[in-house]
């Protein structure tokens, strides 16, 4: 009688070397004491389809989806309604027997708010900057918590326009250069952009206009503590960083894959953030 091998699950990307998944979810394996398997798969976009349909076959209780893959693995699996909404999909699990999708950088978003700035929930305008798949998920999680509007700015107001449309009428688009009207106003600015980040052109945003107790997020984590955030917290703001969400958009996956709800403690964020600074 042959041992069954122990759970594994694996991040499918192209190219996928340089991700922080393997670090985080066997630091949950090693400290739940679950015997189980994480790897990277490189996987180039013509190889995609066979890949995820033979999932099960190469040994895998579900995986992760990072670029350029998150919107084909949808047509391939059953995406529930956060999938769906963002139009884009970063976690697969299979359940009673079929391949199914979601998004939890929408989690990922919320859990590391609710984190970093307990009772931010109760902001009444956000703003959002960006329009990319990013700024979807957090769109989605705010209007998910009730918030009933949500600014949107983008350089091309058009992806503003558009995701908006998609959104409902709790969500207002804006252009770059309408940002300053409605900073005082904003209990929650969030930067979804790769503004702030090492190589990126820097974020102009005079967080001096905001709310005394406004919250400020940025998704960006390298580095981790962004220009952003760092006029933010001069200001004596609270913020939630772009390493957090990182972290708490892991713990749905592991959860779905091994049974067991792993925790997002200091001790992971050190060993992530000592990881990211290496030279």
């Amino acid at each position: 009688m042959t041992t069954p091998k122990p759970p594994a699950a694996c991040l499918i990307g192209w190219p996928a070397a340089h991700s922080r998944s393997p670090l985080i979810h066997h630091y949950w394996l090693r400290t739940l004491g679950i015997a189980g398997g994480y790897v990277i798969e490189a996987v180039p976009p013509d190889d995609l389809r066979d890949f995820v349909l033979r999932l099960s076959l190469r040994g895998f209780v579900g995986a992760n989806v990072t670029i350029p893959h998150k919107v084909g693995v949808m047509e391939l699996s059953t995406p529930d309604a956060r999938a769906r909404a963002v139009g884009a999909a970063n976690t697969l699990w299979f359940e009673d027997g079929e391949l199914r999708s979601t998004n939890t950088d929408v989690e990922g978003f919320l859990g590391n708010l609710d984190a970093s700035a307990p009772g931010w929930g109760k902001a009444g305008e956000a703003l959002v900057l960006g329009a990319g798949g990013a700024s979807r998920a957090v769109v989605f999680g705010l209007l998910d918590r009730g918030f009933a509007n949500v600014h949107l700015a983008n350089r091309t107001l058009a992806n503003a326009e558009a995701l908006a449309a998609q959104f409902g009428p709790n969500v207002h688009p804006l252009a770059w250069d309408g940002i300053n009207e409605v900073l005082p106003r904003a209990k929650l600015l969030v930067n979804t952009t790769s503004l702030g980040m090492h190589g990126q052109g820097a974020l102009e945003v005079d967080v001096a206009r905001l709310p005394e107790a406004a919250v400020v997020a940025d998704l960006v984590y390298v580095p981790l503590v962004t220009p952003l955030l760092a006029a933010a917290r001069a200001r004596g703001l609270r913020t939630a960083d772009g390493l957090g969400m990182l972290l708490h958009q892991a713990v749905r996956g592991f959860e779905l894959w091994f049974g067991r709800r792993p925790e997002v403690t200091a001790e992971l964020r050190a060993l992530v953030e000592a990881d990211l600074t290496k030279t």
